[in-house]
């Protein structure tokens, strides 16, 4: 996931980050390479790509890795990282044009910043309509798992394991889960 990263101290040798998002990704090779939504690493505010500066914690290690833009899409709210490194786990892809409505999903990521969290339910419906503001042209997987903010980025998997689809966002009118979650097909 891409847990908060930690103040640091104020001194000419210390990096200071100041915390813009948080979310999660998904490792999808084992040469570092992560999707994860486009919302995740570039905020809205109008800062250049450039000088974003993306950490990247991967479960089991301690140390932060830093990553790279590698690419985005602002129309299906994807992005590529890429952190350096060799042997990383990595996700199993499913076909997602197999997934059918009432399939069970488990939704993964970090929820209001509390990560390592997992959640179930099923595929409500496969989308491609105008039911979410913005994303018309783009095919989503609905599920009711509980997605909240800090999930997006996550993976959607099925019962395999295997990523079914990115999480990205939730039709939510006080900001938390309703069961009505979305999710990129992988």
């Amino acid at each position: 996931g891409l847990p908060p990263a930690p103040e640091a101290p104020l001194s000419d040798k210390a990096d200071n980050w100041q915390q813009l998002g948080l979310g999660t990704g998904v490792i999808v090779t084992s040469d570092g390479y992560i999707l994860t939504n486009r919302h995740v690493v570039i905020p809205e505010m109008q800062i250049p790509v450039n000088l974003i500066k993306i950490r990247v914690q991967v479960p089991g290690r301690e140390e932060y890795m830093e990553a790279r833009i590698i690419d985005y899409s602002n129309e299906s709210d994807v992005a590529v990282l890429k952190v350096e490194g060799k042997d990383l786990p990595k996700a199993t892809l499913a076909d997602s044009t197999q997934v059918k409505v009432g399939d069970v999903a488990f939704a993964l990521g970090a929820p209001f910043g509390i990560d390592k969290t997992v959640t179930m339910g099923i595929i409500s419906a496969k989308r491609n309509d105008e039911v979410v503001s913005g994303m018309e042209k783009q095919e989503l997987l609905q599920t009711d798992a509980s997605i909240n903010p800090g999930n997006s980025g996550g993976a959607l998997v099925d019962m395999q394991g295997r990523l079914v689809g990115v999480n990205s966002m939730i039709f939510s009118k006080g900001g938390g889960s309703n069961g009505i979650g979305f999710a990129i097909p992988a």
